[in-house]
């Protein structure tokens, strides 16, 4: 749905008003119900692979309602798990370091009453060893043609470590996040954060003076290390089916 100028002529304000209301409240519906299908897409891809036992899953930075318009992307499929009564535990990343797994994804799995546990960032390599991770579930700012995605920093080091531990990494993006333009991830131009995000905490600082400081605030992670799939709203694809499948429902629409 889209809302334009040849809508607006012979209208008068109030219309107009009224007509721009009524495209962001379907703008927003649809994300929601978009959300809630990769949740659910997700959550069935996950469970196939596995007995009917609960799962426990990592994730990263924030993907919920708080990142969306509701539900949330790679949160959904947390909640979704939870609706089914099989999530046994949610392990969320602190997110260094802005803080966002613990300050937003982990709060608002915990107000929602899902069973959840904070790590660092740091443990995330030791808790796949030792917690038995079914997956890891993740979020996405921009995926390309070829797969490779762009995500919160730190994404691309929990997929390393879900390759070394054999498990499942899937990315949860709509299809919105896809960018067939973009050949790969190579072309993705990397946001740098301001260096006192790294030296000092509320304000006090405690780094040495003058330290040089690198802070990136995404990374890319290679599409070869995606190895559940990328959950859209249109279902699961591997990174090598992606461009097909959103190629394909261009064309429909």
């Amino acid at each position: 749905m889209e809302f334009t100028e040849r809508e607006s002529v012979g209208r008068t304000t109030e219309q107009l008003r009224e007509s721009v209301i009524g495209w962001i409240e379907a703008m927003l519906e649809r994300d929601v119900d978009d959300n809630q299908k990769m949740g659910n897409y997700g959550a069935q891809h996950i469970l196939s692979g596995v007995p009917r036992d609960a799962v426990s899953i990592l994730t990263h930075a924030n993907t919920g309602s708080l990142a969306t318009a509701g539900y949330g992307t790679a949160l959904g499929v947390a909640r979704s798990l939870h609706a089914l009564g099989r999530l046994e535990r949610l392990y969320c990343t602190e997110t260094r370091p802005g803080g966002e797994g613990a300050r937003l994804t982990a709060h608002e799995a915990a107000m929602e009453g899902l069973p959840v546990t904070l790590i660092t960032d740091s443990a995330a390599a030791l808790a796949m060893r030792e917690r038995a991770f079914t997956a890891v579930v993740v979020g996405a700012d921009r995926v390309a043609a070829n797969g490779d995605t762009a995500h919160q920093v730190g994404t691309y080091q929990l997929a390393i470590a879900a390759k070394y531990h054999r498990i499942p990494f899937y990315v949860v993006a709509p299809s919105t996040s896809c960018d067939l333009s973009l050949g790969s991830g190579r072309h993705v131009v990397i946001e740098e954060r301001p260096p006192v995000e790294l030296t000092s905490i509320s304000g006090l600082p405690f780094a040495a003076p003058g330290i040089e400081v690198w802070n990136p605030a995404f990374d890319v992670t290679p599409h070869q290390l995606i190895t559940g799939g990328i959950i859209t709203e249109l279902g699961v694809f591997l990174p090598s089916e992606l461009q097909a499948a959103l190629t394909g429902r261009l064309t429909a629409l």
